[in-house]
């Protein structure tokens, strides 16, 4: 369906259902929402839509968070904007590998072969999970995907996103990788990427390092330690600790220099109980006096503590639990009674714990029995498990965490941006503020983006890490794992004197952060670059400030010199009735398309758009009728006036003071509304907009539909309202469409062709400038008729013998220039009197007999 077979007669019932399917299949076909390139910048209004990961299912904070940008977008267009709304998928990394281990019951590993006949399991068992390829999991990988990936697209046009589909992009395709790989090897050329050796967070699951960035304090139960350590000729050392298992791997003990209780052992050793290594005791100021014994033994690694004592004090490494989290098999060389270590090899952190304690009884070296605590503990945000700090090889990305002039360019980026709403800066400021060690962007995973980077092996099959092989830009996108560096050939793959691949892929904010270079055409499409970036808004939630905002502050100062974009618009979380956010462990999740299905997409929308910028939002369904009720009486409102004035006279036909002072009123509104959608408040912008409509619809249609009808009036006065009320109707429509995009555009098609969202924003210069302090009097007086018709319990249709209006001078003379409207509206069939006195206005009525 076109616009010239859209809709050209008013329906005898306007309803709401079906309105999604049948307007998004228009749109799509008349390509309402698609970007045509402008000669100039200027014309241009370009959002960094957030591509959310399909590893799973969207939520309603989904929902609410992409209608505010879509809010947005529909009112820059309406503006004269060309506006630039992309949409992509975030699809790689580990949420999506979990989820493919999950629903195919496969897990991947590497040293198996490619099957090229392989199916999954008929019945995948989680637990159980078939190990297959990297090839072949990678495919199951791209195969889920591809279906989520169309569920999310059903959704967002189901929502009415006015996004321009052609420009989808996901972040693990080809273009994507290579805009990827080719910034990394920019930033490494730079010597903002650099490859080191050194202690890193580490998730157990899913054997792979952990960013600061997503890092989640949470309470995690344990017990303290009261442990001795020996002195030769002198009193025994007690430390307190909860992890008895790093006893193997510790390299000091330390307390605060000015503690007087150990300042006599500052220098001198002491020894460590089951394994006999001698320990110097060192004074550092991060100790803590107060907490627990006030002396603590370092080990490599149990805490961020521990790698800054480690670093600072020039510490061995003895590093004892592995990638697996089990500790090592090997007794480590620096063990001095290696039998009592043979107990704990191979055991898992919680086994090698017990296995201590028990020998530390056992040597009376437990001082009494441990004590249960709670302590926060660093988790992955995914995990469930409690972080190890391992010594790894990983690729980092200089982001000021390690460099006091860098950090303050990039809090200076962060004060150049525009805040909406403005606190949230101080988000950014304090996270960047608080860094203390690099981005560090390579995980040990598989479904990513790989490093372009190979190493040399010499002649013993060791690789020269200090001077990778990178790959050539024209050859991107590239995997290291199948493709060989220049001047090798396959055959020298992992041989001495050949060259051995990366094994890593990048994290998955290492590309999210380009998602201003992946839409833009970055390196791809001068033109498309030129006229989109830097970009205008780059919406999200205040959670991913410090990772996905923060995360493409740095790329873009790094590779552009500037901000990636002009403004960030940050979204709340919709929390439950209790104000808990929303997750599927809790049991609290509400699943969108119930909600869309069951009340309408406007309806959804609306509710929505009054979740104010940056604020938590309690979800209540009930809520949603508010915005279907309003999204109905769009639909019939729409058909009571159009019924009415299908061939209006313009302003100039409008003559009825009444009517004057409606449209003086809307254009108070207009102004209200446009001013808050330029500060990017859409619900202040709602609020003004529907706060007029009801009012129109209860009060002014009532006055006016008699009189409109033009049986009881001079032409003149019908010709007013029809025009009044063809007049308001479309400015209404327009000022509600960013937010209820399907009832608008149906009424809008009534009568005419083209989109609604294609149509000029309403500007005050379309509605006379004059005082609509006539409409607050006439609501205040059809309260007063209504209410003394309500308490004698008779219909708003009885008539009424006798009003009296008293009030101040100035109201009542207004509301005398509209009696015959009033007369109408409140069926005052008698007489009507009108007193000026100093009270507020009064309306006394007599009402007839009821048979």
């Amino acid at each position: 369906m076109t616009a010239s077979t859209a809709q050209r007669a008013l329906p005898d019932k306007p309803v709401l259902e079906g309105l999604e399917a049948k307007w998004g299949e228009v749109w799509a076909e008349e390509g309402t929402y698609a970007f045509r390139r402008p000669a100039s910048r200027d014309d241009v209004f370009s959002i960094d839509t957030p591509p959310p990961t399909v590893s799973g299912s969207l939520h309603v904070g989904h929902v609410f968070s992409y209608t505010h940008t879509d809010t947005i977008a529909r009112y820059q267009r309406m503006r004269g904007k060309r506006v630039f709304y992309p949409m992509g998928w975030d699809d790689n990394g580990l949420p999506t590998e979990r989820r493919v281990q999950n629903y195919y019951g496969v897990r991947c590993d590497p040293s198996i072969p490619f099957d090229a006949g392989f199916q999954p399991p008929a019945k995948p068992d989680p637990k159980r999970q078939v190990p297959i390829s990297r090839a072949n999991f990678i495919e199951l990988c791209h195969e889920l995907t591809a279906v989520d990936e169309q569920a999310f697209e059903d959704l967002w046009k189901q929502l009415g996103l006015s996004v321009d589909w052609s420009t989808l992009y996901t972040t693990i395709s080809a273009s994507s990788q290579a805009v990827a790989q080719k910034a990394f090897l920019r930033n490494h050329a730079r010597g903002e990427a650099y490859l080191s050796y050194a202690p890193t967070l580490w998730d157990v699951t899913f054997h792979t390092a952990v960013a600061q960035a997503e890092l989640e304090a949470r309470e995690y139960p344990g017990a303290y330690h009261r442990v001795a350590f020996h002195r030769a000729g002198g009193e025994p050392v007690y430390i307190e600790t909860t992890r008895p298992e790093l006893l193997p791997s510790v390299c000091a003990l330390i307390a605060h220099p000015d503690d007087e209780r150990y300042q006599p052992l500052f220098g001198s050793t002491v020894t460590s109980p089951l394994f006999g290594v001698e320990i110097p005791v060192l004074a550092h100021p991060a100790a803590e006096p107060d907490k627990g014994a006030g002396i603590a033994m370092c080990c490599t690694f149990g805490d961020l503590t521990d790698v800054q004592w480690w670093r600072e004090l020039n510490l061995p490494t003895r590093t004892v639990i592995g990638r697996d989290g089990r500790l090592q098999a090997e007794t480590p060389e620096w063990i001095v009674n290696a039998g009592a270590y043979e107990p704990l090899a191979g055991k898992t952190a919680f086994s090698a714990r017990e296995a201590t304690v028990a020998m530390l009884r056992d040597s009376g070296d437990l001082d009494g029995e441990p004590k249960p605590t709670t302590r926060m503990t660093n988790f992955y945000e995914k995990g469930d498990k409690p972080l190890e700090i391992v010594a790894t090889r990983q690729w980092y990305i200089r982001n000021g965490g390690r460099d006091e002039d860098l950090k303050q360019r990039l809090l200076e980026r962060g004060r150049e941006l525009r805040w909406t709403p403005e606190h949230m800066a101080h988000r950014y400021e304090n996270w960047v503020g608080g860094l203390n060690g690099d981005w560090l962007i390579s995980r040990q995973r598989f479904f990513g983006v790989p490093f372009p980077v190979w190493y040399r092996l010499d002649g013993e099959g060791e690789p020269d890490y200090e001077n990778p092989i990178v790959a050539d830009e024209a050859s991107l996108p590239i995997d290291p794992v199948t493709d060989c560096p220049p001047g090798f050939s396959p055959d020298q793959r992992d041989q001495p004197g050949g060259f051995m691949a990366d094994p890593d892929v990048m994290d998955t904010w290492a590309t999210s952060s380009l998602t201003p270079h992946l839409a833009t055409g970055w390196e791809r499409d001068d033109e498309l670059f030129g006229l989109t970036f830097p970009m205008d808004i780059a919406p999200q939630a205040h959670d991913i400030i410090r990772t996905w905002l923060f995360s493409r502050v740095v790329r873009a100062h790094f590779e552009n010199g500037s901000l990636p974009w002009k403004r960030a618009t940050i979204s709340g979380f919709v929390v439950d009735p209790d104000r808990k956010k929303m997750s599927k462990s809790k049991g609290n999740v509400v699943v969108p398309t119930d909600i869309l299905d069951k009340y309408g997409s406007d309806a959804v929308r609306w509710r929505a758009a009054m979740a104010r910028p940056g604020m938590d939002s309690p979800f209540d369904e009930t809520q949603m009728k508010v915005g279907r009720r309003l999204a109905m009486k769009v639909l019939n409102a729409g058909k009571f006036v159009l019924t009415l004035a299908q061939d209006p006279g313009g302003l100039a036909a409008v003559t009825n003071p009444v009517d004057l002072a409606m449209l003086a009123g809307l254009r108070d509104v207009v102004a209200a509304a446009t001013s808050a959608f330029e500060e990017f408040d859409y619900t202040t912008a709602l609020e003004a907009a529907e706060s007029f409509f009801w009012s129109f619809c209860d009060d002014y249609l009532e006055l006016v539909k008699e009189r409109a009808y033009g049986t009881q009036a001079t032409a003149e006065e019908a010709a007013s309202a029809q025009a009044a009320l063809a007049l308001a109707l479309d400015v209404q429509l327009r000022l509600f469409a960013p937010i209820l995009p399907f009832v608008t555009e149906e009424v809008w098609r009534w009568t005419r062709d083209g989109s609604v969202h294609l149509a000029a924003w309403p500007s005050v210069d379309e509605l006379p400038d004059g005082d609509s302090a006539l409409l607050a009097d006439v609501a205040t007086a059809l309260i007063a008729i209504r209410g003394a018709k309500s308490t004698a319990k008779v219909s708003m249709k009885a008539e009424v013998t006798r009003a009296a209006f008293a009030g101040p001078a100035a109201v009542v003379s207004r509301l005398r220039t509209i009696e015959p409207d009033l007369r109408a509206v409140g069926r005052l069939v008698g007489d009507v009197t009108w007193a000026e006195g100093d009270g507020p206005l009064t309306v006394a009525v007599d009402l007839a007999d009821q048979a």
